[in-house]
Parts: structure tokens; sequence; C-alpha cells
């Protein structure tokens, strides 16, 4: 355990958003006692001088893939490449140094001007093994040594997408037990350090046992929600999981999450499941992107997580999957969320509230993939990333990174939910940016009141108040997790 959750504790001199008055915030046994205006008097407990920081809500990043983005600070960054060429010099930079394998992360390729190749590749590493993964995780780029590695000798281009992607990125994460651990640790003191208190794990492995162990040798930094996919639902149905329940002996650090089924691709790797085709696929077989996971397949599935108490999260970024997602909510009769949801027709933007499908979104994505779309999905960028007509549409919004696509900090997150901007560009489509509250609303859980678990975080400034600057990089004081510091730079 971090810090000491004996007794109680007395957080001093705190403010609260909309407030000026300083208010003293009492913690015992984990949750908010009472809160009442700042004192001098005397506390038979631990006191805590906040000195006039903002208290507000711990906050959650609503989807991660946390063991790839453990990794990815240990790996070749190539997202600054502007093409295929500037890509593999950066591999033979790397390999200049030595070593027996390059593993990299970040390119974008929907922009390059020439095409990734396993040539390209080959020229500058030899034999040594070369895994490049995208920014977007819906594809790598091989050359002919990893190739051949992982049964792909006679892949014409060396770039998998999709399914045979996945299978790629799991096998990076065949490393030591506890060096991988380490790493995870790693990262989760770095996000406490954010302010987080929680994530929602969507790691494609099954990791029930992975955080058990981790939570029981002490990394008990954030709670974890952990979902489950479609190769693993047999078995958590055996298992009488059920999404919200509460994992024994985690002290309440791990819960069961969702279901996660992914039925189309991304946007830079063109395979999103649109209704018009990607310009220059027009008449090929994924012209329109891919549906991975097809109706007939899609409801059972939902329908048999649903039926066992497991809430479904479909990922959905292309404007037809997203329907198909919705059309397959409204035949279960379930909730659930889907997850992206990039780019939508009007008619499906307001099935949301109406099913009761939660929109889990990730802001960032939008700065990130703002170029892309206006190539790829030209005259409809309007109706991408409708975060402002989807919360005014009643929709619920709970806003996330899909770390490590973009970083784990969900005040990067909440400033590009406000500003739709970013490195000093004009606001993309501002229109749907999010309001400050609203936006920090769909990061946290619970509210600073009397009665709420003190997963509590402390700012140096007011979150509804800031500029988008200033959220981008909100300095953080002190994060709390029920009561006890998991971060503390008082």
């Amino acid at each position: 355990m971090t810090g000491d959750d004996s007794g109680e504790l007395l957080l001093r001199r705190a403010r609260l958003s909309g407030s000026p008055d300083a208010v003293d915030v009492t913690i015992s046994a984990g949750r908010i006692a009472r809160i009442s205006p700042a004192s001098e008097g005397s506390f038979s407990g631990r006191a805590v001088d906040l000195g006039g920081r903002w208290l507000v809500p711990g906050l959650w990043d609503n989807h991660v893939h946390f063991t790839q983005w453990a990794q990815t600070a240990r790996r070749l960054d190539v997202a600054r490449a502007e093409s295929a060429a500037g890509a593999a010099a950066l591999v033979g930079e790397r390999l200049r140094g030595g070593g027996d394998e390059v593993v990299g992360f970040g390119f974008r390729d929907g922009l390059w001007p020439d095409a990734p190749s396993r040539g390209v590749l080959d020229a500058v590493s030899g034999p040594v093994p070369v895994v490049l993964v995208s920014g977007d995780l819906h594809s790598v780029w091989l050359n002919s040594a990893a190739l051949a590695a992982h049964g792909h000798a006679d892949h014409p281009s060396g770039l998998l997408r999709e399914d045979d992607c996945f299978a790629v990125v799991r096998s990076l994460e065949n490393v030591p037990t506890s060096t991988m651990d380490a790493w995870v640790a790693d990262a989760a003191r770095a996000a406490a350090a954010r302010g987080v208190v929680g994530i929602v794990e969507l790691e494609m492995s099954w990791n029930l046992g992975e955080w058990r162990r981790r939570i029981a040798a002490g990394n008990d930094l954030l709670r974890v929600e952990f979902g489950v996919y479609t190769q693993h639902l047999d078995r958590a149905i055996a298992e009488g999981l059920r999404s919200g329940e509460l994992i024994g002996e985690t002290h309440g650090m791990l819960t069961v999450g969702p279901y996660k089924v992914i039925i189309d691709g991304s946007l830079n790797t063109r395979t999103a499941y649109c209704f018009d085709p990607y310009p220059g696929l027009e008449g090929s077989d994924e012209a329109f992107g891919l549906l991975t996971v097809p109706p007939s397949e899609l409801v059972p599935l939902m329908r048999r997580a649903a039926t066992a108490g497991i809430r479904p999260a479909v990922h959905a970024i292309g404007d037809h999957a997203n329907a198909l997602a919705l059309d397959a909510f409204a035949e279960v009769g379930c909730a659930g969320s889907i997850e992206h949801a990039q780019l939508l027709t009007e008619h499906d933007l307001r099935r949301f509230a109406a099913l009761g499908v939660t929109a889990s979104v990730q802001p960032e994505h939008a700065l990130d993939d703002r170029d892309v779309a206006e190539r790829y999905w030209s005259g409809r960028t309007d109706r991408a990333f409708m975060l402002a007509d989807l919360e005014a549409s009643g929709a619920s919004l709970v806003l996330g990174s899909d770390a490590p696509v973009a970083p784990l900090d969900p005040w990067v997150t909440i400033a590009a939910a406000v500003g739709r901007t970013r490195d000093g560009r004009e606001p993309w489509h501002p229109e749907q940016a999010l309001s400050r509250p609203t936006a920090l609303a769909a990061s946290t859980r619970g509210t600073v009141a009397a009665g709420e678990v003190a997963d509590l975080v402390a700012v140096e400034t007011d979150p509804t108040m800031a500029s988008v600057e200033e959220l981008r990089r909100m300095p953080v004081a002190a994060t709390l997790l029920a009561g006890r510091f998991t971060h503390n730079a008082l």
C-alpha cells in the first residue's frame, strides 16, 4: 500500500470548483466524512494542508491497453516518420548501435507518399527481425526476418492488418513476468502522478491472473476494470464473472469490466467500415473498409455475454460499423458501450441515448486523425468525433485515451475535448467541443461530496476555468485512492 489509510485524514484549505471559499475535507474509512469551512482548529488525526489547491474527483481512463502502454517507452519511436523511407531510416539508426531485434511503435502511413514494404525494411535491417506497430494498433509492418518468425514468410508487402496484426502484437508481450510487472508498476506510478485513480483495461490477453498477482505484490495504485474478448468469453461465463463484480482478495482494486468485440478496423489503416468508399480504393474488395464481425455473429455473441451479466463494449469506428453495432444493441435489448464512435450518421447519433448505449470516445484521436480524416472522409468530417452533438442528444459520454494510441493522461484527453486543437493549429470542428465541466465529468466517477469514496486529485488550477494549454499540462499536486496517497508532491 502507498500511504496510510488508517484513522482519519484532514485535507485543509481545499477549494472546490465553482466556489471561492476554502474548505476542510475530512476522510474516514476511505470515504469523505464531511466538508466544512476551513478552520485552524485542532485535529486528532493526520492533517495535510492543500494550500488553496483545487480538489476534484479522481480521474479515470475508460479505454486503455495497459501492457502495451507500459511497453511503449521501451520501443523505437517512429511516430515522427513522414514516409516509409523515413521510418526505415530510423530503424537503420537504431541498428547501427547493435541489437538482435527492433520493435518500434507509432507509424501512421495514411498520408505517406510511399507505401510500407518488406523490402524497404530489409534494406536497412538485413537478417535482424524488425516489427513496427502502427500508432492506431491495427497494422504492423515487418521485414522478411520477422515475417518468417511470425509465420508470414510469403506475405507480399509485410504490412499485416487486423487479426494478423493483433496476433503479432500479442506475441510481443512474451517477456519475463517480473520484467513486465516492473514496467506495469512504472506506468501505474506515472498514471497516478497525473491524477489517475482507475482504468478500464482492454488488453486482448486474459489478464485476470496478471492483475491479481500485481495487486497482491503491492501494485495498488490504480483501480482496474478488466475486459474480456471473444476468445475468452466462454471462460469468463464458466467462472461466473459479471460486469461490475469485485474480484476477491484484491482490496476492491479489481473489477470485472465489459465484453469487448471489435467489428471493424481504423481510419489510418483504412479498415474502418464505412458507407462510402475510401478514395483510391474504389472498386476493390475493401473499398469500404473491413467488417470483421458481421451481424449474424455479433448478435449471438452480445446476447450470450449480456445474458451472463457481462456488458458488451463494441469497437466501431466507421459510420456503417456504428450503425450495425446500434442495430445489434437494439436487437439484443441490452445496454453497453460503443468504443470510439468516430464517424456517425445523424440518424444513428440520436440512437445512443434511446438505446442506453454509452459513447466511449477518445478526443485526442480527433487531433491525431484530423488530416487523414480530411483525405479519406472528405466531405464527412462534420460527422466525425461528434462529441458535443452526442452530449446534446442525451447520450452518456465517457472519455479515454486508447493508450498507447494516445497518452494515458486524462488532462490531455480533457484538453482535446475542450479545445479540439494542439500544436498551435486552428481548432478542428470547434462546434463539437465539450464544456470543461462536461469533459471533466466524463473523465471521473462520483463527486467531491460527503459520503463519496475519497478518490481525489489536488491540482494547481481550477479545471473548469483553465485554458486549453493549462488543462493539457495540468500540474497534479496529489492523488488519493480511498483516502490514501498514491502520489504526493505537496
